[in-house]
């Protein structure tokens, strides 16, 4: 009997701290999306009132492995305005979603590193099996820093999922997402489609 006390009691604390950690999470995450949407630099006053995004999960912040690719030639990427930009292979995230492994490649652009304050910047767009119907058809993107990347591993939060200029106003060139960055899994984190254009 005191061993199931204790067992029961263990299993009680063990909830509780799990909870307290959802909690500090998803409080986290609240106030990254507050400060993303006040502070949107195209999308502006009653129209902030249009974002909509998925349920934070906790689940979708997912350590992947990280492995980094020498590129000193650099891939062209197509744009939204019909052109191409170049960009660096920096690295390879491996993971798995739903028991299935999938990769994403991270990008690095010349042009940013050579602006002090985006030196460290990495970069990985993407599209997944919502996109273009719950998410921008676009795809998503998600920042890095260098220093985000710890002993070959690296957090990707897909919760942090946003979208391109180019999913609220015409008139910009928005990387499009290449091939190796198309995921055939559902990614249900992060920003929707802008809910502006769906009302129209």
């Amino acid at each position: 009997m005191k061993f199931l006390l204790l067992l029961a009691c263990l299993i009680g604390q063990a909830s509780t701290q799990l909870r307290a950690q959802h909690k500090g999470y998803s409080d986290s995450l609240k106030k990254f999306r507050d400060d993303y949407v006040q502070t949107h630099p195209l999308v502006q006053k009653e129209n902030k009132k249009h974002f909509r995004f998925f349920p934070i999960q906790p689940q979708w912040a997912i350590l992947c492995r990280f492995e980094r690719l020498t590129d000193s030639v650099g891939m062209l990427i197509k744009n939204t305005g019909k052109g191409e930009e170049k960009y660096f292979r920096y690295g390879k995230l491996y993971f798995t979603v739903n028991q299935k492994p999938q990769q994403l490649t991270i990008l690095q652009s010349p042009i940013l590193m050579k602006q002090t304050q985006y030196v460290d910047y990495l970069f990985v767009p993407f599209t997944d099996a919502t996109t273009g119907n719950q998410t921008y058809g676009g795809g998503r993107y998600i920042d890095f820093r260098l220093g985000d990347i710890q002993n070959g591993t690296l957090l990707i939060d897909f919760n942090k999922a946003y979208n391109p200029y180019c999913a609220y106003m015409m008139g910009f060139s928005c990387p499009i997402p290449p091939k190796e960055n198309r995921l055939a899994v559902a990614i249900a984190a992060g920003e929707k489609n802008w809910g502006l254009h769906l009302s129209n």
